[in-house]
C-alpha cells in the first residue's frame, strides 16, 4: 500500500480515536507572536481534520490540504460547520495555494510523511516573508507505566512497518535540514486518552501499521490486546500518555 493509501481504510477508527491537540498549543503561539486573530493557516496533511479543528476554533482561516479521498471527505464532513475551512485536494508538495499567501503552516501528525525537499520548497513559496513553520505530533509515551510499557511491545510484536514508519525516526538533523541552521524551538505539552477496552482497541486499529480485520494475525492480536487491558486497567479504563511536541521556526 503506498503512502497516499495507507489510512483509507482507517477513517473511521481515526476519527473516534486519535488524540486531539492540547488547546495550550494556541495560547502559546498567540504569547510567541506566531498567531493572531487574523493569521491564515496551511495545516498540510490535514487528514480527518484534528488539527484544523483547533485553529478553527479560534476563527482563523484554515485552507487543509489532504491528498486522501476519504480523510478529506471525513474532514469536510466533520468540519462543514465552520465557515473558515476550506478543503484542497492538494499535497505538501504542490498545495495548490497561492504565493505568500500563508502567514502559518501547521502540520499535524504528518510531516514524517512529505517529501522533506519538495515540501520546504512549496512551503517557502506559499509563505508570507515572516511566516511560520509549526509542525506538531502527539508523541506517545513508551516507558512512564507498566501498561504502557506493555503497549509498546504489543505494537512491535503485530505491527507490520512500525519501525520503519514511525515518527519518532524524525530526528535533529532532519529538522536542522528543512529549517536551516538550527532555526527552530521544540515545546512541549502533556496530553492524555483514557480508553475502555472498545476504545483501546479501536486506537490500535487507527494506526496504519497495525493488521486490520481480516489479516490472519487479527483475531491473536486482539486476544493479546485484551489480556493486556484486563492486566492493567482501573475501573474498567487504561491510559495512553502523549507529549505533545510543537517544532516551530522560519525557513531560511
Amino acid at each position: 500500500m503506498n503512502t497516499l493509501d495507507r489510512f483509507s481504510n482507517r477513517v473511521d477508527n481515526y476519527i473516534k480515536f486519535r488524540p486531539d491537540y492540547p488547546a495550550e498549543i494556541i495560547t502559546f503561539l498567540k504569547q510567541e507572536g506566531i498567531l493572531n486573530n487574523d493569521s491564515i493557516i496551511a495545516d498540510i496533511g490535514s487528514g480527518t481534520g484534528i488539527s484544523s479543528e483547533l485553529f478553527l476554533k479560534t476563527g482563523n482561516l484554515v485552507f487543509g490540504i489532504e491528498p486522501n479521498k476519504e480523510m478529506r471527505e471525513a474532514a469536510e464532513r466533520i468540519l462543514s460547520k465552520y465557515n473558515n475551512f476550506e478543503s484542497k485536494d492538494a499535497t505538501a508538495e504542490s498545495t495548490k495555494l497561492p504565493d505568500n499567501s500563508i502567514d502559518l503552516i501547521i502540520a499535524g501528525q504528518a510531516f514524517h510523511w512529505f517529501d522533506k525537499k519538495k515540501c520546504r520548497k512549496e512551503f517557502q513559496r506559499i509563505l508570507k516573508p515572516q511566516g511560520t513553520v509549526c509542525l506538531m505530533w502527539n508523541d506517545r509515551r513508551t516507558e512512564s507505566t507498566p501498561f504502557l510499557r506493555s503497549y509498546e511491545d504489543f505494537i512491535k510484536m503485530f505491527a507490520t512497518d512500525y519501525l520503519e514508519v514511525n515518527h519518532k525516526n524524525i530526528d535533529e538533523t532532519i529538522f536542522n535540514d528543512f529549517f536551516g541552521d538550527s532555526n527552530y524551538k521544540m515545546k512541549a505539552f502533556d496530553n492524555f486518552q483514557y480508553f475502555d477496552l472498545e476504545g483501546l482497541k479501536g486506537r490500535i486499529l487507527s494506526s496504519s501499521y497495525m493488521p486490520p480485520e481480516g489479516h490472519k494475525d487479527f483475531e491473536y492480536m486482539m486476544y493479546v490486546l485484551k489480556k493486556i487491558f484486563n492486566r492493567f486497567q482501573e475501573n474498567n479504563k487504561v491510559t495512553i500518555e502523549y507529549d505533545t511536541k510543537i517544532y516551530y521556526g522560519k525557513l531560511k
